[in-house]
């Protein structure tokens, strides 16, 4: 199932070529992998108080085209199982106004314990079955 999260981008986030600087698409994939937790679940903070860290351990991005200032767009997220402890976002960011596919991305990751050793709680097992 492809969980999908409405944005817009806001001028602050526009270098001085008038497109949306590089290093603010990681800011939207990972609001959008954030929301998807909560959507399924999966509360971060308390994980974290937990002493269990979500971490990222790769990050895969293919830039399409540009977004620009005001465009309304979405990020969709889509989960693969990679080993017993290794998950990916698949994500996409598509402009709204025509669909257009503007970015992709695979994002792969891991969770820790107090230890600093790969561990995958249940809550986050259930989401890569």
């Amino acid at each position: 199932m492809t969980f999908k999260l409405d944005f817009k981008v806001r001028d602050y986030e526009c270098d001085l070529q008038g497109i949306v600087n590089n290093s603010v698409y990681f800011n939207y994939l990972e609001h959008a992998r954030h929301e998807f937790l909560i959507a399924n679940g999966v509360d971060f903070a308390a994980l974290a108080e937990q002493k269990i860290n979500l971490v990222v351990i790769r990050s895969e991005m293919n830039y399409k085209d540009s977004l620009k200032p005001g465009d309304a767009f979405y990020v969709e997220v889509e989960t693969l199982r990679v080993s017993k402890l290794k998950f990916a976002f698949i994500q996409r960011i598509i402009r709204a106004a025509d669909d257009k596919l503007m970015l992709d991305a695979v994002v792969t990751g891991t969770s820790v314990n107090e230890r600093g050793r790969p561990f995958l709680p249940e809550e986050i097992d259930q989401l890569f079955g």
